[in-house]
């Protein structure tokens, strides 16, 4: 025997309905007519109970509710929203919130009508459904039978897939099967913006082929609109909901959500939720993800919420960020470190240890151990691979970054053959994230490092001319080697034979002036040097002459100078005289403090000169 009986038709304005009444001995029952010499409507009815379907809306009384699909971006209770399951909204008669005790107050005036351009502005924008029940088992007041209706059919309701599927068979079975009564009879009306719907369907296949729509395509859908008379605001609701279905979107957009539900229950957003909002939005922007999506969401659940943030420079924050992306909770969220993270964890690391600061290597050290707990925990081993992937980056920057400053800063570095192909490899790795890396993270600062010294400087420069050729297959390792264990070697000679000197005319030499001077003292250097077997043969002309300049320029500075930029505080001086003397700035500062100490001098006015400076 049928189990249900329809009525099918479109009103004049292009709504489209289904009226259904089913259950036992549905077919026995009169339970509609239609209003033939009036407006046309259609009422269909059962024991106190009735729904009016007109041209211009409808009309209820009796038990029963209405439920639609959630639309993105609606107002939604924060216990929906907080429940992955609950999709859609039920909306049931004389049902209100009472914000004071948290819950629904049920009364009898259940009757009511909705325009249907208010049921599509509150409800879904293309489909929604209105019910009532006929059961022996539903009695009592209507404050009753609501309240019982809520308890039996509410949860299922909210939950059900069909709904938004569009499927009505599947939607009265779940209702009967609920019921579990065989004399019961659900009465289920389905409506349909078919305005809506054109637009729906048109943007929808639209979007679905690369998540963006053309110019072309948007001037159809804007024609669609002009001529169905839709606003902007539908439009948008339109637009957003398919945009939040499309699967790559929903899931980073659901993280987001979740998030946001979270803080707003405790009223804050502390640091690391913040990181972790920040990387999804980050997310978002490379896997196309309309920005709209999470304006909506900002503006239900972050509005109002205080964001606890601890003082923290903006590159230790952008580490947060993409260390929490890592993490998050949805598995299949294309959360992996790529080219561009890379960079800015390998910049934020060269800016702490420039600031030494150590947060840096706590995050990475969180980060690590949580790591390790998630894969313990039996995470997918990609988290693993992801998380050795920037190690293994992090390590080759500290290896590189220790060689590249050793040989700018410390003398008599011994360089080996291995080293150089480490560093070559090293070099060649950071160049493919991005051309010319190598040298922007490990040159460029140090060569605008003022306490660089001359040799520390030839050195970086025959590095990297060295690597570069080596790479153009100029140059061999073994010949790079040989420089720089030259270059070397002439550091060594320099700094011993400039001690002795400077040693030798503090002691025995007033005058060192005249070129007979200079050829007498060269000598007895020479002769010292190869006594101690410090120096094998002579000393190279241009080494001594070095050491005779350097040491009248500090003569200057010690005597004339410095006094002079004690007494007038000028700082300009100071720094003309560095940074075109060429003169080692950790000696020249060493030479400061003596002459301080030597003479009975506030060390505090040294400092503040030197503060002005550095």
């Amino acid at each position: 025997m049928p189990r249900d009986i329809r009525l099918h038709g479109v009103t004049d304005n292009q709504i489209e309905y289904s009226l259904i009444a089913a259950g036992a001995d549905i077919h026995r029952r009169f339970f509609f007519n239609v209003d033939e010499a009036g407006d046309g409507s259609i009422r269909v009815f059962s024991p106190s109970n009735e729904f009016i379907l007109s041209q211009d809306g409808i009309k209820h009384r009796g038990n029963g509710g209405s439920f639609c699909e959630y639309m993105f971006g609606v107002d939604q209770p924060l216990a929906d929203q907080a429940k992955n399951d609950v999709i859609n909204r039920l909306v049931m008669y004389g049902a209100t919130y009472d914000k004071t005790n948290g819950g629904l107050v049920f009364s009898d005036r259940t009757d009511g009508s909705l325009s249907f351009e208010k049921m599509f502005f509150d409800g879904n924008a293309i489909c929604n459904y209105f019910f009532f029940v006929n059961a022996s088992t539903i009695s009592g007041s209507l404050q009753e039978q609501q309240e019982y209706l809520l308890k039996l059919l509410g949860k299922a309701i909210k939950r059900s897939p069909a709904a938004g599927l569009g499927h009505d068979n599947v939607i009265i079975e779940e209702a009967l099967l609920i019921l579990d009564n065989p004399n019961s009879q659900f009465f289920l009306f389905k409506l349909v913006n078919r305005k809506h719907q054109e637009y729906h369907k048109l943007f929808e296949s639209l979007y679905l082929k690369n998540k963006k729509i053309a110019d072309d395509d948007f001037s159809a859908l804007s024609a669609i609109a002009g001529m169905h008379g839709i606003d902007r605001y539908q439009q948008e609701r339109i637009r957003i909901d398919v945009m939040y279905k499309h699967p790559d979107n929903k899931r980073i957009v659901d993280e987001y959500k979740n998030i946001l539900i979270s803080c707003n229950r405790k009223g804050e957003i502390n640091r690391l939720e913040n990181a972790r909002l920040t990387r999804l939005k980050t997310l978002s922007v490379r896997n196309k993800i309309p920005g709209a999506l999470f304006y909506t969401l900002d503006e239900m659940l972050k509005k109002d919420k205080k964001i606890v943030v601890l003082e923290e420079s903006e590159y230790i924050s952008e580490t947060r960020q993409i260390m929490e992306g890592l993490f998050l909770t949805e598995h299949q969220i294309e959360n992996s470190i790529n080219r561009e993270d890379m960079l800015k964890l390998l910049f934020a690391k060269k800016k702490a240890a420039e600031n030494r600061d150590h947060v840096f290597e706590e995050v990475l050290l969180d980060a690590s151990k949580l790591c390790d707990e998630k894969i313990r925990d039996g995470a997918d081993a990609s988290l693993l691979d992801g998380f050795s992937y920037l190690i293994t980056f992090f390590d080759r920057y500290d290896s590189t970054s220790s060689i590249v400053n050793q040989l700018g800063f410390m003398e008599n570095v011994r360089v080996s053959e291995e080293m150089l192909r480490s560093l070559l490899g090293n070099k060649q790795e950071f160049d493919r994230l991005k051309p010319g890396l190598f040298e922007e993270l490990f040159i460029a600062g140090i060569t605008d490092n003022k306490y660089l010294g001359k040799y520390g400087r030839k050195k970086l420069d025959a590095l990297v001319s060295g690597l570069k050729q080596i790479e153009e297959k100029q140059m061999t390792t073994a010949q790079l080697l040989a420089m720089l264990l030259a270059l070397d070697e002439e550091e060594r000679t320099y700094l011993t034979v400039l001690e002795h000197v400077r040693e030798r005319i503090r002691n025995f030499y007033s005058k060192f002036s005249t070129k007979t001077d200079q050829e007498l003292l060269k000598a007895e250097i020479t002769d010292e040097l190869n006594h101690k077997k410090i120096v094998f043969g002579g000393i190279p002309e241009h080494l001594f002459l070095e050491t005779i300049l350097t040491i009248k320029k500090e003569a200057v500075y010690l005597h004339s100078l410095l006094p002079e930029i004690i007494g007038n505080r000028d700082i300009a001086l100071r720094e003309d005289f560095l940074e075109n003397s060429g003169l080692d700035r950790f000696y020249v500062e060493e030479l400061e403090r003596e002459y301080f100490e030597l003479n009975e001098l506030d060390m505090d006015d040294l400092y503040q000169i030197r503060k002005g400076l550095n």
